[in-house]
């Protein structure tokens, strides 16, 4: 692998967000495992960085009886394909995706609700890594790796449901973000999903989430504390939203990164919240149209 410095470790990672410059030297060293957490298109594509392995959102990794997507797994459930993907307690794991930094995100927070700090996404993801004439590889994935050892140590408060939602709509100190289009958001647009309500929380703030990114790579810390800042004002306290809980995480991380704690995911999302419900919706006019949340 050219770059490769031989004998070099993982090391502890600079944050939850480490660029190519930090990876590409250390590919391939023992202890650092690499997952493509590509969605929708992108997933189970034949091009990836060598040897990264599929977390696999869209499948394995969402809960299979939950009547809404990307629902997060129960703990037996995510131990059990961590470790089938090679995952140890002790390895330092970088999660990336074909689309720059988008469900990395979600792996990424999904690890970190499962008790696992050692992980960090990868700023611009695959396309940043081919961009940069990095190598990558073709074809049908290697054989399965051997199986690791990864504990899941469920956090409490990383993820939000239904109700949380409410109750956080009402206090004075959280802000609720949703990070789909505006033209969603407005209701202007039609949901993706066929029988969801259109429109958005009431008391919701609108932040797609792109508006944290700039040419697929997340923006600088002071800025997206300065972006962050202008819609919560002296709120400290964050639940996140989108379509599906994925790009909310992009959300999350840019809160990590701006320094905002105590953050949670609404896993359902608009997936569930826009169900024929009595869940409150308002409808807006107008909006710009920006990239869609899922």
């Amino acid at each position: 692998m050219p770059g490769v410095l031989p004998g070099v470790l993982p090391g502890a990672l600079p944050g939850p967000l480490v660029g190519i410059g930090w990876l590409a030297p250390r590919l391939g060293t023992p202890g650092l495992v690499v997952l493509d957490a590509s969605v929708g298109a992108h997933r189970g594509a034949d091009r990836r960085i060598p040897g990264a392995r599929a977390f696999d959102i869209d499948g394995a990794l969402s809960d299979p009886s939950s009547p809404v997507p990307h629902t997060m797994p129960g703990a037996d459930r995510f131990a059990r394909e961590l470790r089938a993907l090679g995952v140890g307690d002790t390895d330092t794991v970088v999660v990336y995706d074909a689309a720059g930094v988008y469900s990395s995100a979600r792996a990424w927070w999904m690890l970190r609700a499962m008790g696992f700090d050692r992980a960090a996404v990868l700023d611009g993801g695959l396309p940043a890594w081919s961009g940069a004439g990095l190598p990558v590889e073709e074809g049908a994935p290697g054989p399965a790796p051997a199986p690791g050892d990864f504990t899941a140590r469920p956090r409490a408060g990383l993820f939000a449901d239904s109700a949380d939602v409410v109750a956080a709509l009402a206090e004075p100190g959280t802000a609720v973000l949703d990070a789909r289009s505006r033209e969603r958001f407005s209701g202007a647009a039609p949901e993706p999903r066929a029988g969801l309500r259109g429109g958005h929380m009431p008391g919701a703030v609108n932040l797609p989430f792109g508006e944290l990114q700039h040419e697929g790579r997340m923006r600088p810390a002071t800025e997206l504390r300065a972006v962050l800042g202008d819609l919560v004002g002296e709120r400290e306290r964050l639940v996140l939203s989108c379509g599906s809980g994925v790009t909310a995480c992009v959300l999350a991380l840019g809160a990590e990164l701006a320094g905002y704690r105590g953050t949670a995911v609404y896993d359902g999302s608009w997936s569930e919240w826009g169900l024929p419900s009595p869940l409150p919706v308002v409808r807006e006019q107008g909006g710009t149209e920006a990239p869609h949340g899922v």
